[in-house]
């Protein structure tokens, strides 16, 4: 038994409009709505819904045999949701025959695992939460921005939960090894791994249509019995596109509707099943465990992170973006939190690769601009002007004054433990020289102590007057002075404490000495 998965991505990227310098400080909407509707409603209508209703008869037809996957951005569906609500809907539709799953990922498809981790988690938390609000769904397999991946990012995603991650295919990873086996990560070995076949996804999204490749006409029988003839271990087969190549980078003329609706009928002749990602994880074991050191995509002959970061221009842009993350975070305006997501997307760094052959031939088709420098000089001009409204409205000062703020309080909290530390050493002090008798004679009485020593009648009357003649009278034992400590004991134990009394007998005893100085 051989499994295939099939997987699409969403993705829809924002264009920015031309902002010149000038429009800094002036307009701070940035983006182009009518070329971002018009590109959404084109794809819509030629690739989403009519696939969308392919898919759900797919489903319908094959007794629920059939199943797919798809990865769609948090950006994306608030695109969708504004623009083709209609698409939201069949979605929803799919959803509900259980043959659907929906993968976790960032919100904003961004490169945040790169650069920010604490962006990337709270992005990652608000993406599912966005699918489970909407369709009802809590992801369980992770796949990053363009399916970017290495061991840290691992071990951020094993620690938020997921069990397994969908990543690519890439050459100097694997080597000698294939993709069509389960793997697990080197650096969380709990991760299950899936890996993108390059070629098999390739020659339906980028190929089908091509009357110069050496397998044109691709029929769905032809495709399937590539991967029956695949070695009989290999048992699982990833087939990961983006969801415009059904109708829309391969039109719906070149028949590619008709040859996915057959690729059931004929994978149901050699035992061929579809399954979810989560069915793959539940029934499949790793073969082994695949270290990843440096980022991997599933982008451009060299399948790293070059597409993004390649060149001084990227690099700078994103270094410049990421450097606010922490201010932004704290903002509460949904205006900036919105501006913040949508500049985040990857495709804005696509844009400005400087590539050559057929990488950069694929840049430039999907790029709006001229040329990477226009696309990286009206970016930066974006950046900066949403950089000043960041400063503007949340100001270093105002973090500095509540810190500040913070910090005088605490200091303040110190301050009266301090006092109270004090007062409560003074009182300890007291206590312990009330026990031993231990008071100067010349010294004035400490006021506070006074009240509570009342009741013992041998220290209010000491410290009163410094003469202890005056103290005997009152003690009403005259005769306990010069005579020997016998006369005291043998009155003590006629009162009711003599154990008490004792010590106090012992008292007057070393003062004498002290009214003979």
């Amino acid at each position: 038994m051989r499994a295939i998965c099939f997987y699409f991505q969403i993705h829809q990227p924002f264009r920015l409009k031309h902002y010149r310098f000038f429009d800094i400080g002036n307009d701070h909407y940035y983006y182009d709505d009518f070329a971002d509707d018009d590109i959404i409603n084109r794809i819509a209508q030629r690739s989403y819904l009519p696939a969308n209703q392919m898919l759900l008869d797919m489903i319908k037809e094959n007794g629920k045999k059939f199943k797919v996957a798809f990865s769609i951005s948090g950006t994306a569906l608030e695109q969708l949701e504004q623009y083709v609500p209609e698409f939201i809907d069949s979605m929803k539709e799919l959803a509900d025959t259980g043959c659907v799953e929906f993968l976790s990922e960032t919100y904003a498809h961004s490169l945040s695992s790169l650069y920010d981790p604490e962006e990337f988690a709270a992005q990652v938390k608000a993406h599912d939460e966005k699918i489970q609000q909407l369709f009802g769904q809590r992801p369980k397999v992770f796949r990053n921005t363009e399916l970017i991946y290495d061991d840290d990012i691992a071990s951020m995603v094993y620690a938020m939960g997921f069990k397994a991650a969908i990543t690519a295919d890439a050459k100097h990873v694997l080597g000698w090894r294939s993709p069509n086996f389960l793997y697990c990560s080197a650096s969380a070995p709990k991760l299950k791994l899936l890996l993108k076949n390059g070629k098999l996804s390739d020659d339906i999204s980028f190929r089908f249509s091509n009357p110069e490749w050496a397998s044109y006409p691709l029929t769905a029988d032809k495709y399937i019995n590539w991967i029956n003839e695949l070695p009989q271990e290999e048992q699982l087969i990833n087939l990961f596109m983006n969801y415009d190549a059904l109708g829309e980078l391969q039109p719906r003329e070149s028949g590619i509707f008709e040859f996915i609706k057959a690729l059931p009928r004929f994978a149901a002749e050699h035992d061929i099943q579809f399954w979810t990602p989560s069915e793959v994880v539940s029934k499949f074991k790793p073969v082994a465990e695949l270290a990843v050191p440096y980022p991997m995509s599933w982008t451009d002959e060299a399948r790293d992170t070059s597409a993004w970061l390649g060149n001084t221009l990227q690099q700078e842009a994103v270094r410049k973006l990421y450097s606010i993350g922490e201010r932004v975070r704290l903002c509460t305006d949904r205006r900036i939190k919105q501006d913040w997501n949508y500049l985040q997307a990857s495709d804005h760094f696509f844009y400005m690769s400087t590539k050559h052959n057929d990488d950069g031939s694929v840049h430039s088709h999907y790029s709006p601009y001229d040329s990477p420098y226009t696309a990286f000089t009206n970016y930066m001009n974006v950046l900066s002007d949403f950089m000043t409204r960041v400063e503007e409205q949340y100001p270093t000062s105002i973090d500095n004054e509540e810190l500040n703020s913070l910090l005088l309080t605490i200091r303040n909290q110190e301050q009266e433990i301090e006092k109270l530390h004090r007062e409560v050493e003074m009182m300890r002090n007291n206590i312990v020289k009330d026990t031993t008798g231990d008071f100067p004679v010349d010294e004035e009485p400490v006021p506070e102590p006074v009240p509570e020593k009342k009741e013992e009648k041998p220290a209010p009357k000491k410290p009163e007057s410094k003469k202890p003649a005056a103290k005997k009278p009152a003690a009403k034992k005259p005769a306990a002075k010069k005579p020997a400590a016998e006369k005291p004991a043998a009155k003590k134990p006629a009162e009711k404490k003599p154990a008490a009394k004792k010590p106090a007998a012992k008292k007057p005893a070393a003062k004498k000495p002290a009214t003979k100085k």
